[in-house]
């Protein structure tokens, strides 16, 4: 019998050792990469999120304010995102993005081994670049919600790397697999300011991510590879060929067909491209005026030099919500609202057709006609834009304000430089855009001789008003934001003209007057209080048949006849008519001097609008509201808005009123409405033209809206020398009646050319039809409404 073959006591102790190393191999580099992975994922080796952050990953969430037919007017942001949900998501969107980025998303746990395994193989060892990255799209948006730090090592690059992997495990089990395609389409930054795909919807395509065809979501998803380089407005073909990739990934797996990628691929981008910018879009000047007051912390009597002011905003933090909401309402926890991150949703009182409207009734007027009118009229003078009774003198020290006013100005003085250099740097060729009613003109031009130019713009604001809501439905604060950013509606004080004559007739009525009522139509004096001053006396602007004779109330208004609102100012006094004034909401100052009766006073065109909306509403102030409701990110409703509404006059006042103010549009300095613009239906109105035609004032109310429009120029030096084109009747009438006719042509709005002023239910006490008692009146007819420019202004 053979016997076994002994076994070297050497080779079993060397086998033992190669056993031995063969697990030291393979086991160490595993509790190796168990203890760094256990150490990442513990927050032990640098920044890990922890359970919170990976539930509630942070994100700046643009504010976005909605009209109030539901349309986006803009946002308010860090970063211009809005969050949408998967269902929200057009499924050609999803479809393009699994195709191209990680089409075993679905089945993996956030980590793609294969597409791992494939980067080793084929990209780091064969050289293949174009084989395709390994990161799912888990592991993308794992490095999107916690960006890499910038110039890594490359330690620092794999170590961050495996971060990414246990971030993305961790969303994996966190969230589904919808919720995470929902969190990478609203992370991603589709650049030009399209934060998330709400964003990029709008900017380039002008829709909704639902509403995308596949073409466009194809162009959206091929930007996620490198969206600087796949940049559509600055790559457009570069980004075409990459769409086209897209499109061809999704036949490869199945999501498309090959005929519809050969039709597709032939299609440009088709983009509608909607430039992102607060100073461009509709309506830019409110969204201004929201912003400031949203954010506007409570006075501080040191921050302010016009102590007027600090009254005037101090009584609006104390009684308007809206002033300073976001330093006022807190969120839990403990911290104020942040307009640009917080989400918030912000549901406006604003008509999004009636904003449209709005603007091209201004437009239309000033910019195709009424510039145009002030451009002959300027041309060759050597002083232009300014009124040929203002000095070089005058004209020096104008200049020399506007140029302390100018933000060039402002930043050079805090860069340390001295005032007369600074100076010498507005008669300096500078290269710049300057507005033109034809679209920016770029130039060469003296900044000095821009402040001048700009000077010759008219502008004009508009603002329009539901009488039983107190909404505003338009508002209209210049004519170019970008190059005007003066709020013509809310910041604007103006002289406000004859427009300040009803509250003299509103006092009348109140006090048991009738519209045809009859007074002398002959001068009124008024003593003058200050000795080294003389007596006042207004005088009418031009002659008529009627002047010396008895003449009703409702013929002295139609016609803004200066000798009766004089009679009406020696009855009352200036007090109870600023008294009246305040009940109907205006709250600037007035001086209590007898001129007001004529309209010296500096008024708001929002305050006006206002108070002539209570006649509509029946003669309770109903204050005007921009909004109606205020949500947190999440839909819940944190804040609500009423208006404050006082009983300002008596019904019968009211309606008095407005038939008063019907017969300056039937047969006074308001009929050129009818005439002109064919608008026949029921509309009381004034105009108002102030001193020298600077200002011209249109307050029109309809049974169902009240609107007012205010045109001039920046400076009151400049204006029309004539009244055929400075009057009121010629500047800001048409923009008013423009409105009307789209408004009334809308029927989706529900204005209607039928509506009509409702009487008290108890009815009139007082006769208003005052042709029986005397025609004669009635033929006095005049299109021309009355200036000031003859009056000396009694203060």
């Amino acid at each position: 019998m053979k016997s076994k073959p002994s076994v070297n006591k050497g080779e079993k102790s060397n086998f033992r050792k190669y056993i031995i190393l063969f697990w030291l191999i393979v086991s160490v580099p595993l509790v190796l990469i168990t203890v760094i992975f256990t150490l990442i994922s513990g927050g032990y080796i640098g920044f890990m999120p922890s359970f919170e952050e990976l539930e509630n990953p942070k994100s700046n969430l643009a504010s976005e304010i909605f009209s109030s037919d539901g349309q986006l007017l803009g946002t308010y942001y860090i970063e211009n995102r809005s969050n949408i949900t998967y269902e929200e998501l057009s499924p050609y969107l999803v479809d393009a993005l699994i195709a191209t980025e990680d089409v075993r998303f679905k089945d993996h746990s956030g980590i793609d081994f294969r597409s791992i395994g494939r980067v080793v193989v084929k990209t780091i060892i064969g050289g293949d670049q174009s084989s395709g990255g390994g990161s799912t799209i888990s592991q993308q948006l794992a490095k999107m919600l916690f960006p890499r730090e910038a110039n890594q090592s490359k330690l620092e690059f794999a170590l961050r790397k495996l971060k990414e992997w246990i971030i993305a495990i961790k969303l994996e089990k966190r969230y589904t697999k919808e919720e995470i395609i929902a969190m990478y389409f609203n992370k991603f930054d589709f650049l030009n300011l399209a934060v998330g795909v709400k964003s990029s919807a709008r900017v380039y395509f002008n829709t909704t991510p639902d509403s995308l065809k596949l073409e466009e979501a194809a162009m959206l998803v091929g930007m996620a590879k490198n969206p600087a380089f796949f940049n559509p407005i600055r790559r457009p073909d570069t980004t075409l060929n990459r769409r086209n990739v897209v499109l061809a990934q999704m036949v490869k797996y199945d999501y498309i067909t090959q005929e519809t990628y050969d039709s597709l691929k032939q299609i440009p981008l088709k983009l509608d491209y909607q430039k992102v910018d607060h100073k461009e879009g509709i309506a830019t000047y409110f969204r201004e005026y929201l912003r400031t007051i949203m954010n506007a912390k409570e006075p501080d009597t040191d921050n302010y030099i016009d102590k007027i002011k600090y009254h005037e905003d101090s009584l609006e933090w104390a009684n308007n919500s809206l002033y300073g909401w976001c330093n006022k309402n807190k969120k839990p926890d403990g911290t104020s609202y942040d307009l640009y991150k917080d989400g918030l949703k912000i549901y406006t009182t604003i008509n999004f057709k009636m904003q449209k409207y709005a603007e091209e009734a201004v437009n239309k007027h000033l910019g195709e006609y009424l510039q145009k009118e002030f451009f002959k009229e300027q041309k060759g003078r050597s002083r232009a834009p300014f009124s040929v009774d203002v000095t070089e003198e005058q004209i020096d020290q104008i200049m020399d304000i506007s140029i302390k006013r100018s933000d060039r100005y402002k930043k050079l003085k805090s860069s340390g430089m001295n005032i007369d250099d600074i100076k010498k740097t507005f008669y300096v060729p500078t290269e710049m855009s300057i507005f033109s009613w034809k679209g920016e003109i770029d130039t060469i031009m003296r900044p000095i001789d821009s402040i001048r130019y700009y000077k010759s713009f008219i502008k004009a604001g508009l603002m329009s008003v539901e009488p039983e809501t107190g909404f505003v439905r338009a508002y209209v604060g210049g004519i170019n934001y970008k190059h005007f950013q003066f709020d013509q509606v809310k910041i604007a004080k103006r002289q406000v003209g004859s427009t300040f004559k009803p509250f003299l007739y509103t006092l009348a009525m109140q006090e048991g007057y009738s519209p045809c009522y009859k007074v002398p139509n002959i001068p009124t004096t008024f003593k003058s209080e200050v000795e080294e001053q003389p007596d006042w006396t207004p005088k009418n602007s031009d002659i008529t048949k009627m002047d010396g004779k008895m003449v009703t109330l409702q013929w002295g208004l139609a016609n803004s006849v200066n000798n009766i609102s004089a009679w009406l100012m020696k009855q009352f006094k200036p007090q109870a008519v600023i008294n009246i004034a305040r009940k109907m909401g205006v709250f600037s100052q007035i001086p209590a001097v007898p001129s007001i009766c004529l309209g010296v006073a500096d008024i708001t065109l929002a305050e006006m609008v206002g108070a002539y909306n209570t006649f509509a509403s029946k003669g309770v102030y109903i204050e005007p509201i921009f909004l109606t409701r205020i949500e947190d990110k999440n839909g819940n409703v944190i804040s609500t808005f009423k208006p404050h509404k006082t009983e300002a006059v008596s019904e019968q006042t009211a309606f008095l009123m407005l038939n008063l103010l019907e017969n300056v549009v039937l047969r006074g300095t308001s009929m050129r409405v009818r005439f002109k613009y064919g608008i026949y239906n029921q509309i009381a109105a004034k105009t108002g033209t102030s001193q020298n035609q600077s200002d011209g004032w249109y307050m029109g109310v309809a049974p169902k809206l009240t609107s007012g429009v205010w045109v001039g120029c920046e400076d009151r030096s400049v204006h029309f020398q004539g009244i055929y084109n400075g009057q009121a009747a010629s500047t800001a009438l048409p923009i008013w009646a423009y409105y009307m006719q789209k408004v009334y042509a809308d029927k989706s709005l529900g204005y209607s050319t039928n509506d009509t002023f409702i009487k008290p239910e108890k009815g009139i006490s007082v006769e208003t039809d005052c042709g029986k008692y005397d025609d004669e009146q009635l033929q006095e007819k005049t299109d021309v409404d009355e200036s000031n420019s003859s009056d000396e202004f009694f203060n």
